[in-house]
Formats: structure tokens, sequence, C-alpha cells
């Protein structure tokens, strides 16, 4: 049986109409803890031009599989075995990354190495995009978004609504450049960087 998200499916209309403006040029995007695998399948439709590469750690890979292999997508791929803490992400580059509703259920040593990892597998002039709740200067933007702070942290102590400043500061480390910040519905963004051109 295929898992199902309904923030996945609830999300996926208004993520569309933004990544629109992103990966037009695209051509390689890997997409950083696909979860049930839902948004894979629906992008890789809605951009039969991409090749989209479904990754996760291996206990989604089922629920995955079982929404790949029901689409039958010749542009889609994977799952790709990938950890954000491990050390060997793939030896390849990408013209885009894409990661949903993650950033908030990691640690912060698993979100600074997700952008490490972004950075080396990037290529010159491509896009990282971020979909997620963020808060700004140490703000939640909504009430709604406060209390799903304190579940987080009663779920988990090391998960948070994550500082909009402290992500940016990660992806300059990484050499990626804040591009766009798009508001989204339910109190989301889509935090958009793209990786330094070679001088």
């Amino acid at each position: 049986m295929k898992p199902f998200a309904d923030s996945s499916e609830q999300n996926k209309l208004p993520i569309l109409e933004v990544l629109k403006h992103y990966f037009p040029d695209a051509q390689r995007v890997l997409e950083i803890g696909s979860g049930t695998g839902q948004h894979a399948v629906f992008f890789s439709r809605e951009f039969p031009h991409l090749h989209w590469h479904a990754s996760d750690r291996e206990e989604n890979h089922p629920g995955i599989v079982a929404w790949l292999e029901e689409a039958q997508l010749e542009n889609l791929y994977g799952p790709k075995l990938l950890d954000v803490n491990q050390t060997d992400w793939p030896n390849e580059e990408y013209d885009a990354v894409f990661s949903a509703n993650t950033a908030h259920i990691m640690d912060w040593p698993s979100v600074k190495n997700m952008f490490r990892g972004v950075g080396r597998i990037l290529k010159p002039g491509g896009v990282f995009c971020l979909y997620g709740p963020f808060n700004y200067k140490g703000n939640y933007t909504s009430d709604s978004n406060a209390r799903f702070d304190v579940w987080l942290k009663e779920r988990d102590p090391e998960s948070a609504i994550r500082d909009f400043e402290a992500l940016c500061e990660l992806a300059e480390e990484n050499d990626m450049s804040l591009l766009a910040d798009h508001e989204m519905p339910a109190n989301n963004r889509i935090l958009v960087w793209t990786k330094n051109s070679l001088e």
C-alpha cells in the first residue's frame, strides 16, 4: 500500500508555481527527503524535460518505490539512498536541488550537513529550493507555527523551525547566495539559493 501525506497533496500546486520559475532550464534535479514519493511523481509529470532523482533514508524507500513503480515515468529515477549525514554523497552534479519539510525535522548538525552536501553537488548557477516554515530574527511568523514548533520539540528536542538568517549563513559558508524568498500558503515559504558561479 502506498503511503500518503495530506500535506504533500495540499502544497504540491503552490510549490509547482514557484518551481516553474527556476526549473525551465534545469536537466537534473535531486530531491532530498522524498518521503512518501508523492512530490517526486507529481513534479516529474509536470516537468517532463527534467531528470528527477528521488532520494531518502532507507526506511522510506518502500513507500517511494510503490509510488514510482505505479507511475512508470521515464524521467523519474531512484530512490537513491541518501542520509544527509553520510560522507559519500552522490558523486554527481545537479542543476537543482529540491527539499520539502526536512530542515525542521532534522537536528541542527544534520541541517549543516545538508547544506554542505548541496554546496558540493550543485552546479555553478544551479538552485537549491527549500520549502517549509521558517523563523525570522528568532520570531515565529504565525501562532500556528509557534504551536507547531512546540509539537516538534515534544516529539524530538533536537528538531525545530529554523531561522532564516542561520540558513542563509550556512548557504554562504557553502558558496551559495540567496536568490529569493517566496511566501507560501499555511505560513510556509520557499527559500531559493543559487550556487555561486566560478570566477
